[in-house]
């Protein structure tokens, strides 16, 4: 009898797994990024009839949209504001396609965020100040675009951080005087922009620095 229990209960839990489906906004979020981005145009596109578990990039764990990596996949077009709604996402990884308008505020929604990898795209615009509310961030890349402006002081508020990437931008201004709040940073990389003024010497205090590129 016992041995029967257990079965059905494995049996039941099994069905509850399988009937257990990513919620209505994480779906439409999707849905809108594919839209907004040329999703028919993609190099590896999605099957909006299939389960999203299949669908290429997404990671799905426990009915929850955790990770996103449609890198080198000809996404043409803006991020659109439903993105914001992928509230359980860890890793955004879109570099190398040919995304451009400005960053979403909604994206600041996204406090379980560990990775935001937007490099190699057009995005423009500031690099705005809500970045620095996302706290969990480790790995902020987001070189070789347009984006113009000084680095947000916000930038400072995220200690998570292990690499910082703003790269061949159009970047003005100087460094973040804060920026030894940064103490986990293994790699930063300013290179290529238009920014002035002396490089602050709390750079020195950051003693995990691995890889530091200013040229």
């Amino acid at each position: 009898f016992m041995k029967n229990l257990k079965l059905t209960i494995v049996f039941f839990l099994t069905a509850m797994l399988s009937f257990a489906e990513v919620s209505n906004s994480e779906k439409e979020a999707l849905v809108a990024l594919y839209n907004s981005t040329n999703g028919a145009s993609w190099n590896t596109t999605w099957d909006l009839e299939a389960p999203i578990d299949t669908w290429y990039g997404v990671t799905v764990e426990d009915s929850k949209v955790v990770g996103l990596n449609l890198s080198f996949n000809n996404l043409n077009g803006q991020l659109p504001s439903e993105v914001g709604n992928l509230i359980f996402l860890k890793t955004i990884n879109l570099g190398f396609n040919k995304i451009n308008g400005t960053l979403p505020k909604t994206l600041s929604n996204l406090k379980s965020l560990e990775n935001l990898e937007l490099f190699l795209n057009q995005f423009e615009g500031n690099i705005p100040a809500w970045i620095g509310d996302l706290k969990n961030l480790e790995v902020l890349a987001l070189y070789s675009n347009k984006f113009t402006g000084e680095i947000p002081v916000t930038i400072t508020n995220l200690t998570a951080l292990k690499s910082l990437e703003l790269g061949s931008n159009y970047l003005e201004g100087t460094i973040p005087y804060a920026i030894n709040n940064l103490t986990q940073l293994k790699k930063l990389s300013l290179l290529d922009n238009r920014l002035v003024g002396e490089i602050p010497e709390t750079i020195s205090q950051l003693t995990n620095l691995e890889e530091l590129v200013l040229s």
